[in-house]
């Protein structure tokens, strides 16, 4: 019997909305790209690689909002702008770093599976 009065089903449409945004392509990388330590924009942006602006902008506010990374303006001229992990943030680096270490020991596992498949599909 469920006694929080939440209904049946809304718990997992919740953590499926974090999953599907944490999960993200862009977002994993750019919290891997933030473990080092705080970084400006630019400098994310040629670590992440082929992102686009107009994506790194989004992730970063997205990841802002849901309190991964904080954002810090230095009031210099140019202003400044870093980014940084919150303890939050620093959580899910931990859980993407396990994740990348077992895709990158299981890649080749992975490579010779996919071309057996398509092997039989001929």
């Amino acid at each position: 019997m469920d006694v929080t009065g939440t209904p049946a089903g809304a718990d997992c449409k919740g953590v499926s909305e974090i999953l599907s945004r944490v999960g993200d392509k862009w977002t994993i990388q750019v919290v891997v790209t933030l473990r080092a330590g705080s970084q400006r924009f630019n400098a994310i942006k040629r670590q992440v690689g082929s992102i686009s602006q107009q994506m790194l902008t989004r992730t970063l506010k997205t990841l802002e909002r849901d309190g991964m990374v904080e954002r810090t303006v230095r009031h210099s001229t140019p202003p400044q702008v870093e980014y940084t992990l919150t303890p939050l943030g620093h959580s899910l680096s931990e859980t993407a770093r396990h994740l990348a270490d077992w895709a990158a020991a299981h890649r080749g596992q992975i490579e010779d599976n996919r071309l057996h498949y398509d092997a039989r599909q001929l």
